[in-house]
């Protein structure tokens, strides 16, 4: 059975992992929206941050390249990095031109909605907050690393992440988005630096708590050095959890397909990089509804999730939520 109307689906995420996830939904008939974190600090970002008092624009250019539908010569324009030899950065077009606007307009969460329409997005994208945040990291052994580009580089297990300022309030179509979604998408990704800033920004956790929306969450196919070191599939979960409160996701996405790339596998080992284990039983014993698929893209030289495979997944959760709900 199929729904009548559009499935309100909000993904929920930042970095490489939300960009693969939105290319495969943007092609299906929903009501899309997507919330982004604005605490990078590395880079091209780092530096316009360094320089100018503003929210993070790399993950939100990504993933307003990810959702544009713009020729490809625009596109491409707006992804163009340019070398700075005196600063050895490569600064994207998309990162100043998002900063630029912000200037104009006096608000970043206005730029972004000003370029969203300028490049034909579809859906709605909402950074997470309207201001400069730093993340800070406390490790296992109470040391604490501030900066989010840091945090992997310590060499020490996290505890937690938390926000300075501490007091910060996301844009207000945030959390009335959520309320209203029937499928909310905590996208994959940095677990500690790209999901969890989202994740505990004030009034975040209690509108997860709240909604009527199905809470899914996409696990990573490897692990991360420095984050999530022999991490299996629940042990991501009990960090969120950590975080935001117990029972707070309803269902988990893992992939279940081998990777057959051995020369690739080794690649990702040097980074002391392996697959997640989906330790089934954990996670249902955590009371969530386990989907596995086999959802490896091997089209490309790098592991990520197969887009049309994974949208194709949250499209039918959306719409059998509907369905259930009358």
């Amino acid at each position: 059975m199929r729904a009548e109307r559009k499935p309100k689906i909000v993904v929920l995420g930042g970095g490489t992992g939300m960009p693969i996830l939105l290319r495969g939904l943007k092609h299906f008939p929903i009501d899309l929206s997507t919330i982004v974190t604005v605490a990078d600090d590395g880079g091209s970002t780092g530096r316009l941050r360094k320089d100018i008092e503003t929210p993070a624009p790399g993950d939100i250019r990504n993933v307003i390249a990810a959702l544009a539908n713009v020729d490809d010569e625009l596109l491409d324009l707006f992804q163009h990095r340019f070398p700075l030899e005196r600063e050895n950065i490569d600064h994207a077009i998309g990162n100043i031109v998002l900063v630029a606007m912000g200037s104009l307009t006096g608000s970043f969460y206005e730029a972004v909605q000003r370029l969203s329409k300028l490049l034909r997005v579809e859906g709605n994208i909402y950074p997470i907050v309207n201001e400069s945040v730093t993340l800070h990291a406390e490790m296992e052994d109470g040391t604490v690393v501030t900066g989010e580009s840091k945090i992997p580089l310590n060499g020490k297990k996290i505890e937690r992440v938390f926000h300075t300022p501490n007091n910060i309030e996301p844009v207000p179509e945030v959390i009335q988005t959520i309320k209203e979604a029937d499928l909310v998408v905590i996208a994959p990704g940095s677990l500690y630096t790209s999901i969890l800033p989202n994740l505990i920004v004030s009034g975040i956790a209690s509108a997860i708590s709240e909604t009527a929306a199905e809470i899914v969450y996409v696990c990573n196919i490897m692990t991360q050095n420095g984050e999530t070191n022999d991490y299996c599939a629940s042990d991501h979960v009990r960090a969120i959890y950590r975080h935001i409160g117990d029972n707070t996701i309803d269902s988990i996405i893992v992939n279940d397909g081998e990777i057959t790339d051995v020369k690739l596998l080794q690649a990702y080992a040097k980074e002391n990089s392996y697959v997640v284990t989906n330790d089934e039983r954990s996670l249902k014993e955590l009371g969530l509804h386990v989907i596995k698929e086999s959802l490896v893209d091997e089209s490309t030289n790098m592991i990520r999730h197969n887009t049309k495979q994974l949208a194709n997944i949250l499209y039918d959760l959306a719409q059998n939520n509907i369905v259930s709900r009358g």
